[in-house]
């Protein structure tokens, strides 16, 4: 029982998360294509597009922004490399200025910080 709610309570708090980030993109001008898209790879928290630069988003939401710039692990680069290109498959046209995987960092006040191009593809 005590970790189904645990479960359920970092459910809501990645969502909440994941909108917090969405929120911050489209204030800085950028068009969200998809929030939680399921891939045969695996989940992508956010796709964005802005002047033609496509971005695949990690979200990742702890008590302090620090501990969230250190939640993504090599494991983890992979599935998301992996979920990319199914995606991009889905979705020919996109990117036409190029492409970057960014992580979004949350804290519990909200607060959203970028790291831009976070990773690369020989990174994973």
């Amino acid at each position: 029982m005590a970790r189904r709610l645990r479960g359920a309570r970092a459910e809501t708090s990645g969502r909440q998360a994941e909108s917090a980030a969405a929120a911050a993109l489209v204030r800085e001008g950028w068009t969200v294509l998809g929030q939680r898209i399921r891939t045969p790879a695996g989940e992508l928290d956010l796709v964005a597009e802005r002047d033609g630069l496509l971005a695949f988003i990690e979200v990742k939401a702890r008590a302090r922004l620090a501990e969230a710039a250190f939640a993504l692990r090599p494991r983890q680069r992979a599935r998301l490399l992996a979920a990319a290109e199914c995606w991009l498959a889905a979705h020919p046209g996109h990117g036409a200025a190029g492409m970057r995987f960014d992580l979004l960092l949350v804290d519990v006040a909200g607060e959203v910080r970028r790291i831009a191009d976070a990773f690369r593809l020989g990174d994973a």
